[in-house]
């Protein structure tokens, strides 16, 4: 949905001017920039294209369609959806920004805080719960098309790893520049210096390729999706200084090393996707046919494609009924908080922090 609230906050990412409706989209009234307007979400991309683009624009990277409708937060996505409210507490009154929202999934799990949300990201592949609820614009997180001091509060989840050292300033000045004096800025991402701990999340990821060339496990969607991972950061010292340099202080920090996450993502639940898109791909059954239909006849054949997004669609049926799967699920992630409880304090890549923008 775009609101009235959202138009208000908006501004051209050309020269920061003020938008105003024109017919279908909007128009800067200073520099004469127009922007297409969706039903569902409004296009303030910059006209001048930055040669560093994200992979996420790349449609094969969501062929399994997991982007589409919103499940429940469980599993690790759990774990670092709790640390955000913990570490951020958005709250009625709070001017919330997501940059990097990707699906918007993060942005339905926050609504009944009663903030105020809006979501940004490079790529148009919003779900459908958040097309609906949420307030969704297309842009560049190195010039965002928001007012100064448009927000209380922001989060960046899995974004800084995709940054250059360059694009990773650009970004944290333009959040500082959108958040109000004292607004807080909530990021997880990873730095290059790792700990002891990073050797058992090697292991795993082995056994991992192991079971991948037993065709037990598929790998490849996984390796997409981090296919574009720069790590501008070396350590946390270097997290501190380039925070520093954009106008933050680091005020909170805590570490995250995924190793029951590991075991249980990158082995458990990749032989479970692998099974059922097996499945999909052998039995001509609700799944299928329903993608056979949306084909029409003479069609390209069932492909591996297809049998990813049954699976998907499959998996996500199963956690929306609730029952056996779901209780599973939720067994698992109170299982993998531990992750938090045991090695939180160890310095390691992945962290979770808190930036709060200094005050003049």
């Amino acid at each position: 949905m775009i609101s009235e609230r959202l138009l208000s906050l908006v501004r051209c990412p050309a020269c920061r001017a003020a938008l105003r409706a024109d017919g279908t989209g909007l128009r800067c009234g200073a520099c004469g920039t127009r922007y297409e307007a969706h039903e569902d979400f409004v296009d303030l991309r910059p006209c001048e294209r930055f040669a560093e683009q994200t992979r996420y624009l790349d449609e094969t990277l969501h062929a399994d369609a997991r982007h589409e409708t919103v499940s429940p937060p469980l599993l690790s996505a759990a774990v670092r959806h709790r640390m955000l409210l913990k570490f951020l507490q958005p709250s009625p009154g709070d001017r919330v920004l997501d940059l990097g929202c990707g699906s918007g999934r993060v942005l339905v799990w926050n609504e009944p805080r009663g903030a105020y949300q809006a979501g940004i990201d490079a790529s148009p592949f919003f779900a459908v719960e958040a097309r609906r609820r949420v307030d969704l614009a297309l842009g560049d997180l190195r010039r965002l098309p928001f007012a100064d001091g448009a927000f209380s509060k922001a989060y960046a989840l899995d974004v800084l790893e995709h940054l250059s050292r360059e694009a990773l300033g650009q970004m944290l000045e333009e959040a500082c520049r959108v958040l109000e004096p004292g607004g807080r800025l909530f990021v997880y991402s990873h730095v290059r210096r790792n700990s002891p701990l990073a050797l058992g999340l090697r292991a795993i990821n082995a056994v991992a390729r192991v079971l991948e060339r037993a065709s037990l496990v598929d790998l490849s969607q996984e390796r997409l999706r981090k296919s574009d991972h720069v790590n501008p950061l070396a350590d946390i010292p270097d997290l501190e200084r380039a925070s520093g340099a954009a106008g933050f202080r680091v005020a909170r920090i805590r570490y995250y090393t995924p190793l029951l996450a590991g075991l249980v993502e990158n082995i458990g639940m990749r032989v479970a996707e692998r099974w059922m898109m097996r499945r999909a791909q052998r039995c001509p059954g609700v799944d299928r046919g329903c993608e056979d239909a949306e084909r029409g006849v003479g069609a390209p054949p069932f492909t591996q494609s297809h049998a990813a997004r049954a699976a998907r669609a499959e998996a996500k049926a199963r956690v929306a009924r609730g029952g056996f799967t779901y209780s599973v699920l939720q067994a698992l992630t109170w299982l993998l908080r531990l992750d938090v409880v045991l090695w939180g304090r160890v310095r390691s890549g992945p962290f979770f922090a808190l930036l709060v923008k200094e005050r003049p």
